[in-house]
């Protein structure tokens, strides 16, 4: 049997799912989505993400989801018979009219995928990433700064260019020079033992795994605070990590061609890589 997945309330084949050609998240990248980690069939975080989702959907006064997005999660995984899984939800602003007019959308687009999921081999984590910094600023002041708008091109073409230049990752400054994130991922950096991320105000999207590290961090007395992060503060740092839902922790070992603290993986990013995987497995 082939791939499944749920498009607008219905489990079909993946290669029967049709989209409208004048759906608005194909003609003007008006639409939202959320990428997921499954563990034993069981999704981590998923309400975190959910609420994300509608929050985000609010504020694009995008027309509302009419069912359980929870319960279409956990029929997709069933239907293609996942355990460890990547899901991505797609919403749509839907079917529009053929002049640019988000009023014209009434009834949204809902995709939901979900493929098998291996995560990094462990020698990819001992290894750590690479990363360079990209020519594309954020723009602390766009609304979409903080949403997972289908507006991805940016993140892709910084993507690409880390990958052109031999690095795993790009890392956003924003107008401002400070440092943003990355084009997948949020960064934490380690000073004087203190782990440090950017505000949200200086164009980020609040990660989830980030805040689950923000939660974690003082349980295991660690000290965390949101703030403005210069580059220099990233290049000098004693050690530092990604966040995401896919990868979890990662480690960050070298910026823009320069070593991040001994260039191995910092004692505290493998303190909260273990405590994630403990949340994760309880």
């Amino acid at each position: 049997m082939g791939e499944f997945v749920f498009l607008n309330n219905e489990i079909v084949p993946a290669d029967q799912a049709k989209i409208s050609p004048l759906d608005y998240g194909f003609l003007y990248g008006f639409g939202l989505f959320e990428t997921m980690r499954a563990y034993d069939s069981k999704v981590f975080k998923l309400d975190a993400h959910l609420n994300r989702l509608a929050r985000a959907a609010k504020t694009l006064g995008m027309p509302p989801v009419t069912f359980d997005l929870k319960q279409a999660v956990a029929d997709i995984l069933k239907a293609n018979k996942l355990t460890s899984a990547r899901i991505r939800i797609t919403v749509s602003a839907g079917e529009g009219s053929t002049t640019p007019d988000p009023a014209s959308c009434t009834k949204p687009t809902v995709l939901i995928t979900a493929r098998d999921y291996q995560p990094p081999a462990e020698e990819i984590y001992e290894k750590g990433f690479k990363a360079v910094i990209s020519s594309i600023r954020r723009n602390s002041q766009s609304p979409l700064s903080h949403l997972k708008s289908a507006n991805y091109l940016e993140n892709l073409l910084a993507k690409q260019e880390a990958k052109n230049k031999g690095a795993d990752e790009a890392v956003f400054l924003n107008e401002h020079d400070l440092v943003a994130e990355c084009s997948t991922s949020n960064i934490f950096i380690v000073s004087d033992g203190i782990l440090q991320t950017p505000r949200v105000e200086n164009g980020i999207l609040p990660g989830i795994t980030r805040e689950t590290i923000l939660e974690l961090a003082p349980k295991l007395g660690i000290e965390a605070v949101e703030e403005d992060l210069w580059l220099d503060e990233l290049l000098e740092s004693e050690e530092a990590f990604l966040t995401n839902s896919m990868f979890e922790v990662m480690p960050l070992v070298k910026v823009a061609g320069k070593r991040i603290g001994s260039g191995k993986p910092g004692l505290l990013t493998r303190k909260l890589r273990a405590a994630y995987s403990e949340l994760v497995a309880g």
